[in-house]
């Protein structure tokens, strides 16, 4: 309770700080001449976000950078080694598997999320109202959950007990009822087995996410256009594809993207589910293991980097694309 409380006087705290600040820029600016006003009024009212973005995000991220190229000694001090850290990392021997796993993460989930949510969405929007919402409620409720909680949900699920032990998981009893024996289905690394039911896990998470957004992208398509599907003959099917879909197309890119980005930094399910055993570690959990089980700080921020490396260009992307966007409306 008391520390519920604290956390209640931190966040009246930062809102009336925060209100404060902005009351006092405002009565600052329209001391200044109307000429200049007008110029620097958009500065002063993002000075605060920039230099919280500065001071949480920009800074933060250069010093990880420069730790990536440091040794650090027992003592705290730091020598300068250039890519060593890197080349210890590519040189692991379980790098190049880390290296497959994190690809199947991005290619497999972000796919799967967006299409499994553009069905629901679809789906959704052409029940009733009341169905619509209950349905809608039910898939999004997922998202309400943590990805620790969430993990210790689905350990339930794939839970493994020795032949002749009573069964928790409800996979095994599943596959027992079906003729099976019980899997230690997390120990199955054929055809990267374990990682693909990791990766439901979070598929799981975020479809909802995705139906929301894409249910809402499809709802705001315009009447008329749909009609003039109907009336040239089109079937559903057809009017989804060739009328819907290219409308939604920017919120399914963005969409897509924003996903993939989360599966890209993906560490907490990994972590809780198999500790990165059985070949399933990412890259975000070896930034964990070296920093904080090994010590290891040039090492951790390597990781790091290569994972801000790998971000960048997707990042850059989303707003291209957006640009493109509202420059073609």
């Amino acid at each position: 309770m008391k520390d519920l409380l604290t956390a209640l006087q931190a966040v009246i705290a930062g809102i009336a700080i925060t209100a404060l600040i902005y009351w006092l820029l405002n009565l600052l600016i329209h001391r200044f001449p109307e000429k200049i006003k007008k110029k620097v009024e958009p500065y002063v009212f993002i000075g605060p976000v920039l230099f919280l973005i500065g001071a949480f995000i920009v800074i933060p991220t250069l010093q990880s950078i420069r730790l990536s190229f440091m040794e650090e000694e027992i003592d705290g001090s730091t020598t300068w080694v250039g890519l060593q850290n890197f080349k210890d990392l590519f040189a692991e021997e379980y790098f190049p598997k880390m290296v497959i796993n994190n690809l199947m993460w991005i290619a497999i989930v972000p796919l799967l999320t967006v299409s499994i949510g553009l069905a629901i969405a679809q789906f959704a929007n052409n029940v009733g109202p009341r169905s619509e919402k209950i349905f809608k409620s039910i898939f999004f409720m997922p998202m309400t959950i943590s990805f620790v909680s969430a993990a210790v949900i689905w350990r339930y699920i794939y839970a493994y007990a020795p032949e002749g032990q009573d069964q928790v998981g409800l996979l095994n009893n599943i596959w027992i009822k079906l003729g099976g024996s019980p899997q230690a289905w997390f120990q199955i690394e054929t055809f990267k087995f374990n990682n693909l039911l990791l990766m439901v896990i979070l598929i799981w998470l975020s479809a909802g996410y995705s139906m929301v957004l894409l249910s809402a992208a499809i709802k705001s398509v315009p009447e008329d256009t749909l009609e003039a599907g109907r009336v040239d003959g089109a079937n559903t099917g057809q009017i989804f594809f060739k009328i819907v879909l290219p409308q939604i197309w920017p919120t399914v890119i963005a969409v897509f993207i924003t996903v993939l980005i989360g599966a890209m930094k993906i560490f907490d399910i990994v972590l809780a589910m198999t500790g990165g055993n059985y070949n399933t570690t990412v890259l975000a959990q070896t930034f964990y293991l070296e920093y904080f089980s090994y010590g290891n700080t040039g090492k951790a921020m390597a990781a790091v980097v290569i994972l801000i490396l790998a971000i960048i260009p997707v990042m850059f992307y989303q707003v291209r694309h957006y640009r493109k966007f509202e420059a073609a409306r």
